[in-house]
């Protein structure tokens, strides 16, 4: 079951943004999307639900957001090496 989130906006929004209406809700379902998963609140399959989008094209896109792929720590990275 989906729910489903109302955003105000301006009608020029879009326009100012050289986007058709379906454009711009589409960047924007995908902008909440990729934030929640950079702050590691959601899992990238999750985000990629919420931007109406399969996981992979999803993972592909993070960089135009300046948002890594994987974001290990240091630590993580020796670990995972260390373990393979």
């Amino acid at each position: 079951m989906m729910s489903q989130l109302k955003i105000e906006y301006p009608e020029t929004l879009p326009d100012a943004l050289q986007q058709t209406r379906e454009e711009f809700e589409q960047e924007a379902k995908m902008a909440m999307a990729v934030k929640l998963f950079e702050m590691k609140r959601i899992s990238s399959g999750l985000a990629a639900q919420l931007a109406g989008v399969d996981r992979v094209s999803f993972l592909l896109n993070l960089h135009r957001y300046g948002v890594a792929m994987i974001d290990l720590t240091e630590e993580e990275l020796l670990s995972d090496l260390t373990n393979a």
